[in-house]
């Protein structure tokens, strides 16, 4: 599979210039035959806690990407925010030409940012499968958080985390998703924001780690007259995770009804 990630500079809650954003990169990497286009959290209209003004009850996003997955034939990976009545919920659709094919609710709303007053967490962790890998999805502050990972990991070989992760914690989020591919033996692919956006600056540190950590080698794309730190990184994958288990099993020492147990004891 041939995938792209995303660190884009996103418009500040401008659904409209983001989408000829999106549309323009799905031209440039039609042309490389890019298999899926992973995009950032809340992707139309940065991490905006305005949900009056950002909030979907039709789903027009998901609507307006299908058109563009089938126009260009490539999946698209994208954040939105769904009205949910007295709080909304941070969404993360994968979005493939015949339809949506994965629909995540993040499940841990950034509580310090103040996310927890406009929006719940989700309660499941769906997967979905596509270019030959199993597939997951993690939102930005999700990551701080591993049990779902391992959770993930019995099916997933691929983990998506999607974020707007400002430059003020990056050594936080690198060593994270890092961490989170070795422990789990699975791909796990950071899908950061770029530039200024909402008074804060996000250096994007975007990437891709196989399951021992090592981090995959990708080509560049970039729009004319983009922000320093936006690009576009495309990666050849090949689903190998089970060399990496076959080789160093480690998963099968852990000792689930053990960590039950404790948790509950303590």
């Amino acid at each position: 599979m041939k995938a792209a990630i995303g660190q884009l500079q996103i418009h500040w809650e401008n659904k409209q210039e983001n989408l000829k954003k999106v549309e323009a990169y799905l031209e440039l990497l039609s042309e490389r035959r890019v298999d899926l286009f992973l995009l950032p959290e809340m992707s139309l209209t940065g991490f905006s806690m305005r949900t009056e003004q950002i909030k979907e009850g039709r789903k027009e996003t998901v609507e307006w990407i299908q058109g563009l997955a089938e126009k260009y034939r490539m999946a698209v990976g994208i954040g939105w925010v769904k009205d949910g009545g007295e709080l909304c919920e941070n969404h993360y659709s994968i979005v493939a030409p015949e339809g949506k094919i994965l629909d995540y609710t993040k499940l841990h709303p950034f509580r310090f940012g103040g996310e927890a007053e406009y929006f719940r967490g989700g309660d499941a962790l769906p997967v979905c499968d596509f270019g030959g890998f199993c597939m997951g999805v993690q939102i930005c502050y999700d990551l701080r958080f591993p049990e779902p990972f391992q959770i993930l990991s019995k099916k997933a070989d691929l983990i998506l985390v999607p974020a707007n992760w400002p430059a003020a914690r990056s050594g936080h989020w690198k060593s994270l998703l890092k961490a989170r591919a070795i422990e789990n033996m699975v791909y796990v692919a950071g899908i950061n924001c770029a530039g200024e956006m909402g008074k804060l600056f996000y250096s994007g540190d975007s990437r891709l780690y196989a399951p021992d950590g090592t981090k995959l080698k990708k080509e560049t794309v970039r729009l004319p007259e983009c922000c320093t730190e936006e690009r576009v990184m495309v990666y050849d994958l090949q689903n190998d995770v089970y060399r990496y288990r076959e080789c160093f099993p480690v998963k099968e020492d852990r000792r689930e009804i053990l960590y039950q147990r404790l948790q509950e004891e303590t």
